[in-house]
This record gives structure tokens, C-alpha cells and sequence, in this order.
């Protein structure tokens, strides 16, 4: 958004062009998200409080659990908020990789904000029904999949297309190799849907302890930031020998954005936890890394 009325800008003065460069839109990114969730947290904080939207334990839970009774939950919300307007303020919005992520962060998102209200709701672990879950984040999963192979499919050769849609197993440096790619066809789709369902739910299975799943999470969107940063840049990606990926330099943007908001949530996270993400920040955080992952090629 602010990239677009910056060009605009440029017109008048020069100066304004500086905005273009990638870097300083990340650096932009993870203060934004940082301060968004800075200043945000604990006005959240004391609204679920209020609300009483305190976290759910198993009476089976072992004591060190049952203490975080009452702790705010869904404090996730918080999370999305700060990727959400870092990632609309400075990036480049006619990126469809871009959308791709801000869709699979929107419906993720109010999957895992249904199930964490019916668990605080009727004080139930069980949350969302599982099917409706299951069917939810099967319709993100399969849209993001059917949507980057779209992608994939429209480069200018058939010998581009097909590396767009072969996955990369690491430390193969010579493509020439027939174990360093996969080639997966059609299959990429299904193996999208199988990636972005399997790291939202491994992301939601480890979040529950003071601080345990938002510190990897910042390390990995940082990895992730860096695989893209290359992977977007023809003379990096050749040089290094990793598929170079059109479109995909944006997401160090979005993945800068994680890093910020990431570390404003911690601040409230860390021990002892004032709040906790939910499922709406486990389940949501856990898609759109899968989706950076796929993306990159990584």
C-alpha cells in the first residue's frame, strides 16, 4: 500500500524511490510488527481478560499446566493483526504470492478463532468439531496449492515450468543428480495440501508452555526470510545453485513482518506467559510458514 503511494511520490521527488528497495521495506516490516505488537498487547490483554477468554485445561493436565488456567488465550489475533498491517503496509500488493498468504492467514485464522471461542465458550478442550476443521483448512490448503501450481505453470518455457514444480531435497548442489529433485507434476498440489496441514497442526501441538512455540517460529520465518531473499534473485539462485523463484523476494517482507510480530508476542509469552496464542496463532502461523516454505522451494 505505502509502496504504491511512494511511487506515486517519486514522481515529484527522487528521494521517495529509496522506498523500492527491498531491504528497507523488510527493516520497515519487522518494526511495524514489532510495534503493532507492542503497543496492542496489552490493551488485548486486559480486553480477553475482561472478556474472561482465559486458557482451558484438561483436568487430566499435569500441575504445571493446571497453574495456566485462567491465562488470556487467543492472543493470536494480536499475531495476525501486526503480519497482517506490516505485510498490507510495505509490500508489494500486486505480488500474487503475496495474497496468497494474507488468504490462507485469513481463513486459518478464523478456523483457529472458532475453536478457541467454543473451547472458552462451553470450557471444552474438544473445540471446532473436527470435520468442520478438517474441511475449513482442506479448502485454504487446496486453494493455496491449486494456486501456486497456477503460478508454476505460467513461465515462459516448459523446461522453467517443470522446475517450478519439482521439490528441492537439501545438500544436492549439481540438479544434474536424479535424487536432487522430485519431479511431482499435478502432484504438487496434493503435496501443498499435505505440507501446509501437517505444519499448521505441528505448530499447534507444540504451542501450550510459556514461550515454547513463538521463539522457533521467529528463527524459522527468519530462515525462511533469507531462502527467499536468495531464491528471488536471478544471480544468487544461479550462483548458489537453488531454483530461482519469480515473485518470491516479496515474502522476506512477510516473513520480516513474522519476525517483528513474533518478537512483540514473546515480550507477553515468555515466563510467566500473560497470554497465549491459541489456536488462532498456532494453527494460522504453522500455514502461512508452509506456504513460505513451498514458495521458496525450501
Amino acid at each position: 500500500m505505502l509502496l504504491w503511494l511512494f511511487e506515486q511520490l517519486a514522481g515529484y521527488h527522487s528521494s521517495f524511490q529509496v522506498v523500492r528497495y527491498l531491504t528497507l521495506r523488510s527493516l520497515l516490516s519487522v518494526l511495524t510488527g514489532l510495534g503493532i505488537g507492542l503497543l496492542l498487547g496489552p490493551v488485548m490483554i486486559r480486553k480477553l481478560q475482561a472478556l474472561k477468554y482465559g486458557q482451558a485445561v484438561s483436568s487430566f493436565a499435569p500441575e504445571g499446566h493446571a497453574k495456566k488456567m485462567g491465562t488470556p488465550t487467543m492472543g493470536g489475533v494480536l499475531i495476525l493483526l501486526s503480519i497482517g498491517i506490516s505485510t498490507l503496509l510495505w509490500a508489494d500488493l500486486s505480488n500474487p504470492y503475496v495474497w496468497i498468504v494474507l488468504a490462507v492467514m485469513v481463513i486459518f485464522g478464523a478456523v483457529g478463532w472458532a475453536d478457541d471461542w467454543i473451547k472458552i465458550r462451553y470450557k471444552d478442550n474438544a473445540g471446532l468439531p473436527a470435520r468442520k476443521k478438517f474441511f475449513w483448512t482442506s479448502v485454504a490448503s487446496l486453494g493455496a496449492g491449486i494456486a501456486l501450481y497456477y503460478i508454476a505453470t505460467q513461465q515462459p518455457n516448459p523446461a522453467q515450468t517443470a522446475d517450478m514444480l519439482d521439490v528441492l531435497i537439501p545438500f544436492f548442489k549439481d540438479f544434474s543428480i536424479p535424487l536432487s529433485m522430485i519431479p511431482l507434476g499435478i502432484g504438487f498440489i496434493i503435496f501443498t495440501y499435505l505440507v501446509i496441514n501437517g505444519a499448521s497442526n505441528a505448530v499447534n501441538l507444540t504451542d501450550g508452555l510459556d514461550g515454547l512455540a513463538i521463539m522457533p517460529i521467529v528463527l524459522v520465518a527468519a530462515g525462511l526470510g533469507v531462502f527467499a531473499y536468495l531464491a528471488g534473485d536471478v544471480r544468487f539462485a544461479d550462483y548458489l545453485h537453488i531454483p530461482y523463484v519469480k515473485y518470491a523476494s516479496e515474502l522476506v517482507v512477510i516473513c520480516a513482518a513474522m519476525i517483528g510480530a513474533g518478537l512483540a508476542f514473546l515480550w507477553y509469552n515468555a515466563h510467566p506467559a500473560q497470554v497465549f496464542m491459541g489456536d488462532t496463532g498456532s494453527l494460522t502461523i504453522g500455514a502461512i510458514i508452509a506456504v513460505l516454505a513451498i514458495a521458496v522451494r525450501k
